[in-house]
């Protein structure tokens, strides 16, 4: 699957005398096999980017194309399935039901599905647990994991219902270095199995995992053409760094 989006511009008014544009003449294509990497600061526009990607905003100019067919030829319906069908999504804060275990957890996506046997998403639910680690947790409450492992509880839920891309919001954040690299790894696990990633962060420490990488800068992106450079940087101050650091 492939997305794109041609020359979007997306506005926010905030009263009828302030308007902001998060995002700015941006054109991206997300292929298979992608791992994206998109840098910046807080609020430069990275999570509207990835609601863009997915359809859950509408851009204020431009066009986005899944496959070739303009996301305003879509109607909502057929939008809503696109993201329960084709796209995963990790969020910043795992967002995790308190009240569920961790299998029912990862299980949830599937209500909105009515092609497969609930028993084979059970099935799936149990192997993408393995899959992650966290076997021996799935019986277990949200709040019995640590931060890692309610990371890797979120990475098995987006994978349930087969996506091919995954567009994720901060993975890694609230992580020690041990635990992002963990993380990070399984990432590019999932990749190799054939699951496109967009992957939005404010870490430099990132970088080394990407395909294509990009910072966001002043609304749009500016490809980053140098990351040896940057991983270099990284290794010989010997701790993480972050977009925007001078």
């Amino acid at each position: 699957m492939n997305i794109t989006l041609h020359d979007v511009t997306k506005n926010y008014n905030l009263d009828e005398y302030t308007t902001i544009t998060p995002i700015r003449n941006l054109s991206l294509s997300i292929e298979p096999d992608d791992i994206k990497i998109i840098i910046g600061r807080s609020g430069s526009g990275k999570t509207t980017l990835l609601n863009l990607a997915a359809g859950l905003v509408k851009p204020s100019s431009g066009e986005i194309l899944v496959d070739g067919v303009s996301y305003n030829k879509m109607t909502d319906r057929q939008l809503s399935a696109l993201r329960s069908r084709k796209i995963g999504f990790i969020f910043q804060f795992p967002s995790l039901l308190p009240s569920l275990t961790i299998l029912e957890n990862v299980i949830m996506p599937t209500n909105f599905s009515q092609n497969q046997d609930k028993q084979d998403f059970h099935k799936r639910a149990k192997d993408l647990l393995d899959l992650v680690g966290l076997t021996e947790r799935m019986g277990v409450y949200p709040k019995q994991l640590s931060a890692g492992e309610q990371k890797r509880a979120v990475i098995a839920r987006s994978l349930i219902n087969r996506p091919e891309i995954i567009l994720a919001d901060e993975p890694t954040s609230d992580l020690d270095e041990l635990t992002e690299k963990e993380i990070m790894a399984l990432l590019r696990e999932i990749h190799h199995s054939g699951v496109s990633f967009v992957i939005v962060t404010h870490s430099l420490q990132l970088l080394p995992y990407s395909t294509q990488a990009f910072k966001m800068e002043k609304s749009t992106l500016h490809e980053l053409k140098h990351t040896t450079e940057i991983t270099d940087k990284i290794t010989s101050r010997g701790h993480r760094i972050y977009a925007g650091d001078g």
